[in-house]
C-alpha cells in the first residue's frame, strides 16, 4: 500500500469511500453489510486505513453500516471520517445534536477526520454565520479530542471557497475536493488545489473516476492508453494522475464490490507515476472528451450587457456544460439555487440579442430552452 504522511501519521493514500455500498434487492437503503464487510476485511488486510462516510450516504444508512463493520477491528488500527450535513440547510441549527447521533451510529468515542459537507453556493452563507454555532461547536470538539483533525469538502466555485478559506482557513487541516484528470480544467480543480496550496492545506479527493465516467472510456481512448501501459486497466490511469499530485494525500474511491477492492489495491500497490509524455496525455484526452459535448463559451461577456433581463450567461453556460456532460447531477442545481429564480436560465425571453454579439456563434436562446428543459427533468 501506498501511504502519505500527514501531521506524523501515515495514511493509506487509497481511502475507502462508502457512498456506493452493496445494497439488498437494489434499494440504496438497505445495504448488505455481510458483503460490505468482506470488502473492508480485503482493504484493511492490503493496508488501507481511511474510511469516509457521512449522514446523509444511503439515506442514512452508511453510518451506522461503517461503524458496524468496523467495530470488529481496534479502533486505533483505522481511520475513520464523516461530515457535518449543512447540504441541508435546515440542519444548520443542529451540530450538537447531529454530532451525538453520529458517535452513536458509527459506535465510536472520536472521529479521526471530520469535515464540513459540501461547502458551495447554497450554503456558504449559513456555514459562515456564527449564528448557528458549527464552528464554534467543532473547534470545541476537537479541543476536547473527540475530533482530530478538522477540515471541509467543497463542490463550491473558487469564490466560494476563497470565502470559507478566509473565515475559517487558519483552523482548518485538510479538504476534500472533486480532482481527477477529466476536471482538473472542465471545473478548474487545478485553480482550487493551488489556492489551497497557497493555504498550506493539504488535498484529500473525492470523484477520482467522475461518477465512474473515467472507469470505461470511448474506445479510441481506450487504445491509446492501451498503447502506452498495455497491463494497465483504464481505471488505474486515473488514480496515477491523482498519485502524481504532491498536495493529495488521500484519495477516496466509492467502491461497490470486492471487484473494485482488489483492482483498487493493485493499482496502489507501489508507487507508478505518470511519465511527462503519459500526464500530457491524459490532459489532451480530457480536453477531447468534454469538448466534443461542451458550448465553446470563451466568457468574454459580451452577451451579458445585450441581456434585457441581466442574466449572467457566461456562468449559466458553463452550468450547462456540466450538467449536459455529466448526464443530470447536483451541481447545477445546486448553484443555481443560489440565485434568485429572475437570474436563472427559464427567465430567457429568447430575444436573441445576446446571440448578435457571440463572437462564437452560439445559440445561447436554444441553450437556456433545452438547460430549463433539462433542470426539469
Amino acid at each position: 500500500m501506498i501511504y502519505r504522511e500527514f501531521q506524523g501519521e501515515k495514511l493509506s493514500a487509497l481511502g475507502f469511500g462508502t457512498m456506493r455500498l452493496p445494497v439488498l434487492g437494489g434499494d440504496y437503503s438497505k445495504i448488505d453489510e455481510k458483503a460490505a464487510a468482506e470488502m473492508f476485511d480485503a482493504a484493511i488486510k492490503n493496508g488501507v486505513n481511511y474510511f469516509d462516510t457521512a449522514w446523509g450516504y444511503h439515506d442514512g444508512q452508511s453510518e451506522t453500516a461503517v461503524g458496524n463493520i468496523l467495530s470488529a477491528y481496534p479502533r486505533d488500527t483505522y481511520n475513520l471520517a464523516t461530515k457535518f450535513p449543512g447540504y441541508d440547510l435546515s440542519n444548520m441549527d443542529k451540530v450538537e445534536e447531529i454530532f451525538e447521533q453520529q458517535l452513536k451510529k458509527c459506535r465510536t468515542d472520536h472521529f479521526d477526520f471530520y469535515l464540513f459537507h459540501n461547502v458551495c453556493e447554497m450554503n456558504i452563507d449559513d456555514y459562515l454565520d456564527e449564528h448557528h454555532g458549527i464552528f464554534a461547536y467543532l473547534k470545541k470538539q476537537r479541543e476536547s479530542g473527540r475530533i482530530r483533525h478538522l477540515g471541509f469538502s467543497a463542490h463550491g466555485s473558487y469564490a466560494v471557497i476563497e470565502r470559507f478559506l478566509e473565515k475559517y482557513g487558519e483552523s482548518m487541516e485538510f479538504c476534500q475536493l472533486q480532482i481527477n484528470y477529466l476536471d482538473w480544467t472542465f471545473q478548474g480543480a487545478k485553480e482550487k488545489a493551488e489556492l489551497l496550496g497557497r493555504w498550506k492545506i493539504p488535498v484529500w479527493v473525492m470523484e477520482p473516476l467522475r461518477g465512474g465516467k473515467l472507469a470505461h472510456l470511448p474506445a479510441e481512448e481506450e487504445k491509446k492508453l492501451k498503447a502506452m501501459r498495455p497491463d494497465a486497466n483504464i481505471p488505474s490511469w486515473a488514480f496515477r494522475f491523482l498519485l502524481n499530485l504532491p498536495e493529495v494525500k488521500v484519495i477516496l474511491s466509492g467502491m461497490s464490490d470486492l471487484a473494485q477492492v482488489q483492482d483498487n489495491l493493485n493499482t496502489f500497490r507501489e508507487e507508478s507515476p505518470l511519465t511527462r509524455e503519459e500526464w500530457n496525455e491524459l490532459v489532451t484526452l480530457a480536453e477531447g472528451m468534454y469538448k466534443k459535448s461542451s458550448l465553446p463559451c470563451t466568457a468574454c461577456r459580451y452577451c451579458t450587457s445585450h441581456c434585457p433581463k441581466g442574466l449572467d450567461i457566461p456562468e449559466l453556460i458553463k452550468l450547462y456544460n456540466e450538467h449536459r456532460f455529466t448526464g443530470g447531477g447536483f451541481i447545477a442545481p445546486m448553484a443555481l439555487g443560489a440565485l434568485p429564480k429572475d437570474k436563472w436560465p427559464s427567465a430567457c425571453v429568447g430575444c436573441r440579442s445576446c446571440e448578435k454579439v457571440c463572437p462564437q456563434q452560439i445559440k445561447i436562446s436554444e441553450m437556456m430552452k433545452d438547460f430549463t428543459a433539462r433542470l426539469r427533468g
